[in-house]
């Protein structure tokens, strides 16, 4: 599973990526065409985004060719969502989502939200723009979310993260979804010692794309077309992990203890006696490690 199947509509530079356009819609997608129960219910990204009246028509959003993309996507927030309102029962009160995109989360759950402070590190233009779409929406920026602006090529986003004061001394979840798939092996490499070296108590949510020969049959098309769809938007995939190669990579950087979670298993936790079948594709697997 990845973000970005096939090559949607251009935008502007101010506009958000087409990767996390397409995550947005996606997610309101399953509330809009699959039947409840629903495993992820966010609308917000939609209104956020905004599109034409006919963006359903797309391509990219045709119900059928997107099921298990879209199941995948909705799979993982909820996954995700799940691992921090755990930590936040526990007392962990702060949250840092890299590369996040349109996430909605400090927007839709004021409980576990507000009682942690949300980080959002992304990419200046896109995320300036995201500021403005959250003003004119009506939404607004809550007072528990910091965005923190982040030029990855040329900036330490750990240390804008301590000027938006992150406190790292104290616990923390981080979530690095979607992401690790555009970036050089040795940047992961360099996310996970930093996260590695959190103050005692912390989460890494990180998922990655497995190589094609450990991708189920009838997801190598989908694969290969998403493959071909990054390329083409200017971001290809650059790196795979086997789950043994992520669980060593962690184990090195210093985690006390690691763990893998297949998209088999969030199908299972999540969509089993579904009557419409709709499950996640195979291909985008998760680690979950703790300091």
């Amino acid at each position: 599973m990845s973000d970005d199947p096939r090559t949607a509509s251009d935008h502007a530079p101010a506009g958000p990526e087409n990767t996390a356009e397409r995550v947005a819609l996606w997610r309101a997608l399953h509330v809009l065409a699959d039947a409840p129960p629903h495993v992820f219910d966010d609308t917000v990204g939609l209104h956020l985004v905004d599109p034409p009246a006919g963006w359903r028509g797309r391509p990219d959003m045709d119900a059928e060719f997107s099921a298990g993309f879209r199941a995948s996507i909705v799979a993982r927030a909820r996954f995700v969502e799940e691992v921090v309102a755990e930590q936040a029962a526990a007392g962990v009160d702060q949250y840092v989502i890299l590369g996040a995109g349109l996430d909605t989360f400090a927007l839709r759950r004021p409980d576990p939200a507000a009682r942690m402070t949300v980080f959002e590190v992304d990419q200046p233009g896109p995320q300036g723009w995201k500021r403005r779409r959250l003003d004119e929406a009506g939404y607004g920026v809550p007072g528990n979310l910091r965005m923190v602006p982040v030029d990855f090529e040329t900036e330490d986003w750990w240390s804008a993260l301590a000027r938006a004061g992150f406190d790292a001394a104290r616990p923390a979840v981080v979530a690095s979804t979607g992401v690790a798939q555009y970036l050089t092996r040795e940047a992961t490499v360099s996310t996970l010692r930093s996260a590695a070296g959190l103050a005692p108590g912390s989460t890494l949510i990180l998922s990655f794309l497995l190589p094609m020969e450990l991708i189920d049959a009838g997801d190598k098309d989908g694969l290969e077309a998403s493959s071909a769809g990054a390329r083409s938007s200017g971001t290809p995939f650059v790196s795979f992990f086997t789950p043994e190669d992520m669980l060593d990579l962690a184990r090195a950087a210093g985690f006390r203890s690691v763990e893998h979670v297949t998209g088999t298993d969030l199908g299972e936790r999540y969509f089993d006696g579904r009557p419409d079948g709709l499950r996640p594709s195979s291909g985008e697997d998760f680690l979950l490690a703790r300091t």
